[in-house]
């Protein structure tokens, strides 16, 4: 730090060309505050983005202490909304959920305003923002509301590998079977090609899975993929867009690992999700796509078993950060292109 720079001055501001990417650290009472201060101290995000940390100060002083590091000189928005010492930590917390969900509201006016250009958090408890009262069945269905979004957004699942997206996600698999549209298809097709072209990829090309085993055996059980499924399939293809299928999704994800492709839309949860998990669970990032503003995650959770021990890793965070920053410099807007 040059002799002219002010006390708490961070490398990343010298470039302002840097996306500005706000950062939540997730529920107070899991690792996301070991895991925030890890990263931050590392300064290996300091070519990535300008971070501004959002919540409360008291917070990312015990995730200092648990990763044994010094506090980082790092921008805080400090909203003095938690008292870590007053709540019990490796549990669920409705005292930590509300707040949670609040810093998360607050940052998503700042990124409406232009003032942050994504939102990254550590992981949530959908338990706990649930008790919080932030009564969502999880939390891109909350962001969906604090952004007043109308039509398709979806889940997208980065993993080393490829990136997965959802016809349907957050419902009963009986539902789900009767909610596989043309419409949904093809929306999730859409959103899933112009996420992975933010991403950096120019040219994407994705595997639409099939809804039924062995993709119905020509209609010997089930013929979504013949009424429903291929004609979609062909007609966005026909439309400039790199994508194919139905494939069987007891083989689309060994054609995925081969490099055959970027994408995944899958019809339903846990289609993909298994896969993901598998192979990605410590390294996946979760993005809300199709909204008003990027929200980025860690695919994985708060990790109750392993608080304060200084254990905690900071690698899918800091994927992240990193994809965070990609779509904020895009300057995309990943708007749904169709409705639901």
């Amino acid at each position: 730090m040059s002799a002219d720079e002010p006390p708490g001055f961070h490398p990343s501001l010298r470039n302002p060309t840097l996306p500005r990417i706000g950062l939540m650290m997730g529920d107070m009472t899991g690792i996301g505050p070991e895991i925030c201060a890890k990263l931050l101290a590392s300064g290996r995000l300091d070519d990535v983005a300008r971070i501004v940390v959002v919540g409360d100060s008291r917070v990312l002083d015990l995730g200092c202490r648990d990763a044994g590091v010094e506090r980082p000189r790092v921008e805080f928005m400090d909203l003095g909304n938690i008292d870590p010492g007053a709540i019990p930590r490796g549990d669920i917390s409705p005292e930590s959920g509300r707040p949670t969900g609040e810093t998360l509201q607050h940052m998503t006016r700042m990124a409406l305003a232009g003032e942050i250009d994504a939102i990254c958090f550590a992981p949530l408890n959908k338990a706990a923002l649930h008790r919080g009262g932030w009564k969502y069945p999880d939390e891109h269905q909350m962001f969906a509301a604090f952004t007043q979004h109308e039509g398709f957004f979806g889940e997208m699942n980065v993993i080393p590998q490829f990136s997965t997206f959802r016809v349907t996600s957050h419902v009963s698999l009986r539902k789900a079977l009767d909610m596989v549209t043309p419409q949904r298809i093809e929306s999730a097709v859409r959103l899933a090609h112009a996420t992975l072209r933010a991403n950096g990829i120019g040219q994407p090309r994705i595997g639409v899975a099939a809804l039924n085993p062995h993709c119905g055996e020509n209609g010997l059980f089930g013929d979504e993929e013949i009424r429903i499924i291929r004609p979609t399939v062909d007609a966005l293809r026909e439309q400039g867009i790199g994508c194919s299928g139905p494939v069987s999704s007891d083989v689309i994800f060994l054609k995925a690992m081969k490099g055959e492709f970027d994408g995944v839309v899958m019809m339903y949860h846990d289609q993909g999700q298994i896969a993901t998990k598998l192979l990605g669970f410590n390294k996946g990032v979760t993005v809300t796509a199709g909204l008003k503003a990027v929200y980025t995650t860690p695919a994985h959770g708060t990790a109750f078993d392993i608080v304060g021990q200084g254990k905690a890793d900071p690698s899918a965070l800091e994927q992240a950060v990193r994809i965070a920053a990609r779509l904020a410099s895009s300057g995309r807007a990943l708007l749904s292109p169709v409705g639901p």
